[in-house]
């Protein structure tokens, strides 16, 4: 994919729709991914620009979304609390990863085809 006029290159995003509610995007795999890096739902949601409730819920839904939960926590206390995804996170975020790569690559000719469509100012 190319370079767009305004400096930075189109790009795809992609939405998973099981059904009515049933969704998995980018903004809910970008906070898993950042529960992974950070080990916090509360740091990840702050990355994120997001309040620790909306976090929280949307882990809650990611976490009765798919056969066994995304990701598991422990409340703090002295030795501080903390999360992680399980195996099935980690699959989940990585097979949403992949996906992401091979649309983008399929995709790449159209895009840049709608790139050359767009107005000089659009």
């Amino acid at each position: 994919m190319s370079e767009g006029r305004d400096g930075e290159a189109p790009r795809l995003r992609l939405r998973v729709v099981f059904g009515p509610g049933a969704m998995l995007g980018p903004g809910k795999v970008d906070l898993l991914a950042l529960i992974d890096e950070t080990g916090s739902i509360s740091a990840a949601g702050r990355r994120m620009r997001m309040s620790y409730k909306r976090a929280w819920t949307l882990v809650e839904t990611l976490n009765t979304l798919f056969a066994a939960p995304l990701v598991s926590s422990s409340r703090g206390g002295e030795g501080g609390g903390g999360a992680r995804l399980t195996d099935m996170g980690r699959e989940v975020l990585a097979r949403y990863r992949a996906l992401e790569r091979h649309a983008a690559e399929a995709g790449a000719p159209e895009i840049d085809a709608l790139e050359a469509l767009r107005r000089p100012d659009g």
